[in-house]
């Protein structure tokens, strides 16, 4: 039995599409049913539901965006920073391995070399470096709080796609963005990521940190080129002139736009198919949200 957290959200929804349909036995636990923050009363439901596995998808984004975040702080703090670290704690009394959706936005650039960050790269986008959002700075802390996590899984995730349009689908987000900043990025299929991370643990492999980034990455112009030649958007797009008139006129909080390694997801066997592969896919297949 799998326990999932966070499962009415944009990833979790995805878990519970995946385990519907191909008969995983799963239960979703919810904040009105049992205290997340309490590590004891967290332990008995899971011990209650007997549980082999938890995925925990709960966490605080804001709305629309980080921005929003940064006047929320308490939730952001709660749900990014405390709470993985209660998980921990509730999943090692009941003896239940577990796995942590993350974020690679914990990282921004691009190493000297111009290769992507691997896991064993220390976060340059934290509180520590004082130059993040708070958004990123929490979720830094909130692996940070799982360092010496027994048996526990960090899956990181970093901007979302698939092929039905979303508010929080990343190439919704680029078409309907009034104006656009030019910037690399690893990007995440949604479906491949959530295969992966149940991979993790159906193939028994080793826990610890994974960069589930599709291989390879793109600037925004490449996937604005790839929108258009799809024939899904006709408008014209817009450009800002660099990321410090997008921050004087649309953000009030720096963004990430990094590159991540996943050569060691690679190695593990986990698929994650080229990344302009994937967005063509989704453009070639997409569908209005349901």
């Amino acid at each position: 039995m799998i326990v999932l957290l966070g499962g009415s959200g944009y990833v979790g929804s995805e878990f519970v599409r995946l385990f519907e349909q191909t008969g995983v036995a799963f239960k979703g636990l919810r904040r009105d049913q049992v205290n997340l923050y309490d590590p004891s009363s967290l332990a008995t439901a899971l011990k209650d539901c007997r549980a082999d596995f938890l995925i925990n998808c709960a966490g605080y984004t804001g709305k629309p965006n980080v921005d929003a975040c940064e006047q929320q702080r308490t939730e952001c703090l709660k749900a990014n920073s405390v709470l993985p670290g209660c998980i921990a704690e509730a999943c090692a009394m009941a003896e239940v391995p577990w796995g942590h959706v993350s974020s690679g936005c914990i990282y921004t650039g691009e190493k000297p070399d111009g290769s992507g960050f691997s896991e064993v790269d220390p976060p340059n986008f934290s509180f520590r470096q004082n130059n993040c959002s708070f958004y990123s700075g929490c979720k830094a802390l909130g692996e940070e709080c799982l360092t010496d996590a027994p048996a526990c899984f960090i899956w990181r995730l970093r901007i979302p796609f698939n092929h039905v349009d979303s508010g929080r689908n990343y190439l919704s987000k680029v078409m309907r963005y009034a104006r656009l900043l030019d910037a690399r990025n690893s990007l995440s299929h949604l479906g491949e990521f959530v295969q992966a991370c149940y991979d993790c643990w159906d193939k028994k492999l080793d826990y610890g940190t994974y960069n589930l980034t599709n291989t390879g990455s793109v600037t925004t112009r490449d996937v604005v080129g790839m929108i258009q030649e799809s024939g899904l958007c006709k408008k014209e797009f817009s450009f800002f002139e660099d990321e410090a008139e997008f921050m004087r006129v649309a953000a009030k909080t720096p963004r990430s736009n990094t590159v991540l390694d996943n050569s060691k997801a690679l190695a593990a066997g986990l698929k994650l198919s080229p990344v302009e592969e994937m967005i063509a896919k989704a453009l070639s297949h997409w569908q209005p949200e349901v």
